[in-house]
């Protein structure tokens, strides 16, 4: 997706028809030298559950760079690969759904003025997408996560967040829901990778 594909231009993107696909609950691959890629297999079309929404918090900031990687030099945080795929609620694929993610630091601090941790995309023909980043830091009130917004064109946003496995905040944070926490797996590789599989309403 080239630099100068404005979000106006995503509105009026056009539909991409694809065979309904599974993706939920299936094992996933190690990290190689490419991203992972979860198993993909036919489905009867059954219903999915919809992705949960969660407030966007206080430190959205529109406009965001469209980027797949955060680890820029002033970023710190152990680096963490996140990636999964975007479906309708009958399995099939959301192919060029805008995500726009952003997080704090691996010292818990967001940045107000600039765009660290801060970044969007745009899913794949598959409905694929792909993050290079860091694992957030704790800060005041909250457990780790992840925020995004997910959009397919002409649809709602969707405005949810993303929350570690065994992670002692959990039980006290008042947004936590066990069913937006990632899976997370450890590689052959230095980082570990966290999945997770968006539905959005068909």
């Amino acid at each position: 997706m080239p630099e100068s594909f404005s979000r106006r231009k995503f509105l009026q993107s056009f539909v991409v028809k694809a065979a309904p696909i599974a993706v939920l609950q299936l094992p996933f691959r190690e990290l190689s030298a490419e991203p992972a890629r979860p198993a993909l297999a036919p489905t009867p079309g059954e219903s999915l559950a919809l992705t949960p929404e969660e407030t966007a918090g206080p430190f959205f900031r529109p406009h965001s760079p469209l980027k797949k990687n955060f680890r820029e030099p002033q970023v710190s945080g152990q680096p963490i690969q996140l990636s999964g795929h975007v479906v309708d609620q009958m399995g099939k694929p959301v192919a060029g759904a805008l995500m726009d993610f952003w997080h704090s630091d691996g010292n818990g601090e967001y940045d107000l003025k600039g765009f660290r941790c801060r970044g969007h995309q745009f899913t794949a023909a598959d409905g694929y997408y792909n993050l290079e980043t860091v694992v957030p830091g704790l800060y005041p009130g909250r457990t780790r996560h992840f925020h995004v917004q997910v959009q397919r064109a002409y649809g709602p946003v969707l405005s949810t967040q993303l929350y570690f496995p065994q992670e002692e905040r959990n039980k006290t944070d008042f947004l936590f829901r066990s069913d937006l926490v990632m899976d997370l797996r450890e590689t052959n590789h230095s980082e570990p990778a966290a999945f997770f599989n968006f539905v959005l309403a068909t």
